[in-house]
């Protein structure tokens, strides 16, 4: 079903909860303060917020009436409330009720309308904004003229979004082929990411220089950065980065995708749960703290079902409703009332009503169901 040009998805809305860095220049825990926090905290008392999205020290939502918020740090206009100041408390972005899904980057922020037009603010010095200049807006202006947008993703300097007919678009920050255009130039507009019309999910994290992207067939696909074997293609180094898709082993089982700065899981049709690249944290969660050029599978479970990478952390929702975090704890934001890290899945306290989590950088925004 279409709302516009837009697919329609179930509505899911239930009670905001964030965990993890939230100091004086941050505010990305929407709790109106700047202390960390190591365990989950509500925002608020509504149960109205639907989708969520976060990045580099950015948290957003958008209601079920589909109304916007942003909070965290807006020094950039990256908040798109027409200021460049932090918010430590969710601030709705204008007064439109037709927003369809919004994330950010390091310092700029990217969403769709149900109508499918795209939108971006915040910080435009690589051209990020897709509107063929370097200048900086802090509230939201239109990409084009196009009405066929759908899925938004971004990383530090860079904007990708899947269209509904299946291709994948680019633009921005272009230093190691992250655009996957096949070359290193910088785009100020977005440009089709090669000739395909199968893809059905993109994913990229607020400090990272590479992408990862599912099909529908199944396969993923990979580009970009490969310091720390990211790429998944059994190589490593400054020299291995790769500027066009290239695809990640010979499963074309993956289900779902979490890209995080150098390292990213998948979830198998068989809910088994896999990971790649950087690992000095424990934020693949293998038991080791070693760095993996190609996928390893997580444990045994075949339980996953959501997955999202941060900076040097993972956090994973089950088919039962709990979730579970690893990786680097320096901030608190494994949310387990700590500051230890983990090199393998802990659960979060003991609730299983949670329906979906993100990642920004040092903390997660995660939505819990209406009970």
């Amino acid at each position: 079903m279409l709302l516009g040009n837009v697919a329609v998805v179930p509505i899911v809305q239930g009670y905001l909860n964030t965990v993890g860095e939230n100091d004086f220049h941050s505010g990305a825990l929407g709790d109106n303060t700047g202390t960390n926090k190591s365990s989950p905290i509500q925002v608020g008392a509504l149960n109205t917020w639907s989708k969520i999205g976060a990045g580099t020290f950015i948290s957003t939502s958008i209601k079920v009436d589909g109304t916007m918020w942003y909070w965290g740090r807006g020094n950039n206009g990256a908040l798109g409330d027409g200021q460049v100041i932090k918010r430590s408390s969710p601030i709705q972005v204008g007064s439109l009720t037709t927003w369809f899904k919004s994330t950010s980057g390091a310092y700029t922020s990217i969403a769709t309308k149900t109508d499918g037009t795209l939108w971006t603010f915040g910080m435009s010095q690589n051209g990020q904004l897709g509107r063929n200049n370097m200048i900086n807006t802090s509230s939201p202006i239109q990409v084009g003229s196009l009405t066929d947008w759908e899925q938004p993703a971004a990383n530090i300097g860079s904007m990708y979004c899947k269209k509904t007919d299946g291709t994948l678009w680019s633009f921005g920050r272009n230093t190691v082929g992250q655009l996957g255009l096949n070359d290193r130039v910088d785009r100020s507009s977005p440009v089709q990411v090669g000739s395909l019309t199968t893809w059905t999910q993109v994913s990229a994290q607020g400090e990272s220089s590479f992408v990862l992207a599912r099909r529908t067939d199944g396969f993923i696909f990979a580009w970009g950065s490969n310091y720390n074997g990211e790429l998944g293609i059994n190589l490593s180094g400054s020299s291995q980065f790769r500027s066009s898709p290239v695809q990640v082993g010979f499963y074309n089982t993956w289900a779902d995708i979490g890209a995080g700065e150098s390292h990213w899981h998948g979830i198998q049709a068989n809910g088994t749960l896999w990971g790649c690249g950087l690992n000095s944290s424990g934020e693949l969660g293998d038991g080791t703290t070693t760095d993996k050029s190609q996928p390893v599978q997580i444990g045994a479970l075949t339980t996953w079902k959501q997955v999202a990478g941060g900076k040097r952390h993972t956090i994973a929702v089950k088919t039962d409703g709990t979730v579970w975090s690893w990786g680097k704890n320096n901030v608190g934001q494994l949310g387990l009332n700590d500051v230890t890290n983990r090199n393998s899945p802990v659960q979060i306290g003991s609730l299983a009503t949670w329906l979906n989590v993100i990642a920004g950088s040092n903390h997660n925004v995660m939505l819990k169901a209406i009970t």
